[in-house]
């Protein structure tokens, strides 16, 4: 989940500022976000992403402010 471009990010513009005075230059801008990460049974079906998505919309993210995606990684 990340905020959306049109909506600011008082988190991210802190780490902006602190990263020069650490000594890294060359970053012209930071957004921050959140990460989730689901653990699910089962095959990886086009139902299930579409589920998974659905959770997203409806309750990890707030689609008025944030986007998200979804992406499945292999299992260590």
């Amino acid at each position: 989940m990340m905020p959306k471009p049109e909506i600011l990010d008082p988190q991210g513009k802190a780490v902006l500022g602190a990263l020069p005075r650490l000594g890294f230059e060359g970053v012209v801008d930071v957004r921050q976000g959140k990460r989730f990460e689901l653990e699910i049974t089962g095959d990886v079906t086009p139902e299930l992403l579409a589920q998974v998505h659905a959770m997203a919309e409806t309750l990890l993210s707030n689609p008025v402010i944030e986007t998200f995606a979804v992406r499945v990684e292999p299992t260590a």
